[in-house]
C-alpha cells in the first residue's frame, strides 16, 4: 500500500521500474538494503517464469499417458525429457510411443481435451500446445528403436554427450536411432541394452545429469535407489488445529488409504501467530485427542509431534516440559530469513544441539520458484545434524527442500534423512512421491531414509 500511494506501483513490473530508478530506497521506512532485497526477489521470480513446478505437470502428463495407452495398437507410451528426470520445474511435456496403428494414435492424441492447439503434424511427430500452457511433442517410433530414442529424449544433454563420447571410444556411434558399429545397428530396443553394450550399468533417469554417474555405472556402483511407494510413515502433517484444512482423524484416514501405517501431527507453534500456532496448553489438549484416536484406529498410529519454531537466537518456541510429552520433536525456521550466513548457521546449530530434537524440517527454507534458500553454511549444518543425532527432512511439497546436492552430502557424512509430504490437506499425500524423487536425485537408497521402516524400528533408529 505504501508503494502504491507513494510511487503509483500497481504491478510487479511497476515495482521493478521503481527499483531500477532507485525510488524504493527513498520511500519512508525503506532504504538501500530493502530496495536491493526487493530487486533480488523480482529477479528470482523472473527466473522461473514459464516453467511450472513438477507438482503441476506430472499428474497432468500421466493422465495423457494413461489415455494414450488405451488406444488400439499402442504397445508403449512413456514420458521423456526433464519430466522423466524429475526436474523441479518443467519447460515442456514430451511423450514417445510405439504402435501398430500410428494414424489412430495421432488422431486420438490430437483430440485429447488437454491439447489446445496442434502446432505441427507429421506421420511420426506431432507438436502441440497443451491447456496447461506448455508445448510438447509426441514421437512415434519403431519398436526396435524405442530404447535408444527413450534414452536420447530423456536426456540430459550433458549425460547424452558423455554417452556419445564413450561410444566413440569404443569405436561405435550412438544416436536416437540406436547404437551402431559402422553401419550395423548393434542394439537399440531397450535402454538397458544400450547401457550394457557400452559397458555400463543402467542409470536411473533421476541421476542422468552429466556428472559422475557414468563413471559409477562403469564400475557397477550405481546404488538401488529408494523405490517409489516405499515409505511407511509421513512425519510432517498439519491439521485444522492450525493451518491445515482437515481434522487429525481425516488426515490419519487419508494417510492409511495411501498405504501408510503412521503419521506425525506437526501443527505450528505460537510464534507463527498467523496460523493460530499452538501454545503448551493447546499442544497438551491435542495430545489427548491423539490418544483418543489411537484407541479408535486399528492398524495405524498417530504420533504426537510438533513443527516447533526455531527463534532468532536458536532457542525453541515451546518449553521443554511440553516437548517431553511428544513422541518426536520436529523444528523449522519461519522467520528472520535474511540473517547473515554465519548468524543463521549458528542459530540452526544451537537448535540442533537441543537434546529433545529429532528432525529439522525443510532445512534451507527454499520454495521452488517462489523463495530462495536463506544463506547458511550447509556443510556445517549437515555435520552438526550428524553429531547431535538429528534427521534432516526431504520435503516433497513445492519446497523440494533439501536440494539433491545436500542429500548426497548427507549420505557421505552419514546424516539421517526422512521424506515427508508437508501435507495440509488429505490430497497432499501425493507429495510423498515428489519427496522420493528428490531423494533419488540425491542417490538415496531405502536404507538411507528412516521412515521407510516400520514404526517400532523407525523410532528406535531415530532416537538411538
Amino acid at each position: 500500500m505504501k508503494f502504491y500511494k507513494t510511487l503509483g506501483v500497481k504491478t510487479v513490473r511497476d515495482l521493478e521500474r521503481a527499483g531500477a530508478a532507485h525510488k524504493i530506497e527513498d520511500v519512508p521506512g525503506m532504504g538501500h538494503k530493502s530496495e536491493q532485497k526487493i530487486m533480488r526477489g523480482i529477479a528470482f521470480l523472473k527466473q522461473s517464469e514459464g516453467r511450472p513446478i513438477i507438482h503441476d505437470v506430472l499428474t497432468y502428463a500421466q493422465r495423457l499417458v494413461d489415455r494414450l495407452q488405451k488406444v488400439n495398437g499402442v504397445t508403449h507410451v512413456d514420458i521423456a525429457g526433464s519430466l522423466r528426470r524429475r526436474k523441479e520445474t518443467i519447460g515442456d511435456i514430451d511423450l514417445i510411443a510405439t504402435t501398430t496403428k500410428p494414424k489412430e494414435l495421432i488422431r486420438t492424441f490430437k483430440s485429447l481435451p488437454e491439447v489446445s492447439q496442434v502446432l505441427e503434424a507429421g506421420e511420426t511427430k506431432i507438436a502441440v500446445h497443451y491447456t496447461l500452457g506448455l508445448n510438447g511433442d509426441l514421437l512415434i517410433l519403431h519398436p526396435e528403436e524405442y530404447g535408444a530414442a527413450l534414452l536420447h529424449f530423456t536426456g540430459s544433454r550433458e549425460h547424452n554427450i558423455k554417452l556419445r563420447e564413450l561410444a566413440i571410444k569404443k569405436k561405435m556411434k550412438l544416436s536416437e536411432h540406436g547404437l551402431y558399429k559402422g553401419k550395423i545397428r548393434v542394439t537399440s530396443r531397450t535402454e538397458e541394452a544400450v547401457y550394457k553394450t557400452l559397458g555400463l550399468q543402467w542409470i536411473p533417469p533421476e541421476l542422468r545429469v552429466g556428472g559422475d554417474e557414468i563413471e559409477f555405472a562403469r564400475q557397477k556402483k550405481i546404488p538401488e535407489l529408494i523405490p517409489y511407494g516405499s515409505l511407511c510413515g509421513d512425519l510432517q502433517i498439519q491439521t485444522n488445529w492450525t493451518d491445515g484444512s482437515a481434522s487429525i482423524e481425516e488426515m490419519a484416514r487419508a494417510a492409511k488409504a495411501y498405504s501408510l501405517s503412521y503419521i506425525g501431527i506437526t501443527d505450528h507453534t505460537k510464534a507463527l501467530a498467523m496460523t493460530g500456532g499452538l501454545d503448551e496448553k493447546a499442544l497438551r489438549r491435542q495430545g489427548k485427542e491423539i490418544d483418543r484416536l489411537n484407541k479408535k484406529l486399528r492398524g495405524f498410529r498417530i504420533l504426537k509431534s510438533t513443527e516447533c519454531d526455531v527463534l532468532k537466537n536458536g532457542s525453541l518456541d515451546l518449553h521443554d516440559d511440553a516437548l517431553k510429552t511428544l513422541d518426536l520433536v520436529c523444528v523449522s525456521i519461519h522467520s528472520h530469513f535474511t540473517l547473515p550466513k554465519r548468524e543463521m548457521t549458528e542459530r540452526i546449530i544451537r537448535a540442533l544441539k537441543h537434546p529433545l530434537i529429532n528432525i529439522f524440517f525443510h532445512p534451507t527454507g527454499r520454495v521452488v520458484g517462489r523463495r530462495e534458500p536463506y544463506q547458511v553454511e550447509m556443510d556445517r549444518v549437515i555435520r552438526a545434524a550428524k553429531e547431535y543425532n538429528v534427521a534432516l527432512e526431504v520435503n516433497g511439497s513445492e519446497r523440494l527442500d533439501l536440494h539433491e546436492q545436500y542429500i548426497r552430502q548427507c549420505l557421505e557424512v552419514g546424516t539421517k534423512l526422512v521424506v515427508d509430504s508437508d501435507a495440509h490437506d488429505p490430497s497432499h499425500f501425493v507429495n510423498l512421491d515428489h519427496g522420493i524423487a528428490q531423494a533419488r536425485k540425491g542417490w538415496a537408497t531405502k536404507s538411507d531414509i528412516l521412515n521407510t521402516r516400520p514404526l517400532k524400528t523407525f523410532l528406535t533408529a531415530l532416537k538411538k
